[in-house]
């Protein structure tokens, strides 16, 4: 991963997350919320488990990100502990505001996360 990447991540809301649809596999890309812990990307999904992107993860792990014209790919990891999607979802609230967490994902039983450095 490129210095430049983690720069554009530490300073940035959002990434651009493409992945492989689990039936067609053709790549779609949707905007996310992120956040970065110890060389990992954190990603929580808004529905869940039950969120498209996030089953299209479990099936076919290998992501794309984008953002600022920088551009990294890497195999997502899902997360389902309780206690691991807990702490993601605290990182979001201390990032995002607990009132848009609370708004915005109404279901916190997965989270997925992406290492950054290989």
């Amino acid at each position: 991963m490129s210095t430049k990447l983690l720069e554009v991540l530490k300073k940035g809301d959002e990434i651009q997350l493409i992945v492989k649809g689990r039936v067609t596999g053709k790549e779609t890309s949707r905007p996310v919320w992120f956040v970065l812990r110890d060389g990992e990307l954190l990603l929580l999904p808004v529905a869940g488990s039950m969120t498209q992107w996030y089953k299209n993860v479990v099936k076919n792990p290998e992501v794309r990100i984008t953002i600022a014209g920088q551009a990294y790919t890497g195999m997502a990891e899902p997360v389902r502990d309780k206690q691991e999607v807990s702490k993601v979802v605290e990182l979001f609230r201390k990032k995002y505001g607990g009132a848009d967490v609370k708004r915005y994902y109404p279901r916190t039983d997965a989270a997925s996360k992406l290492r950054l450095t290989h």
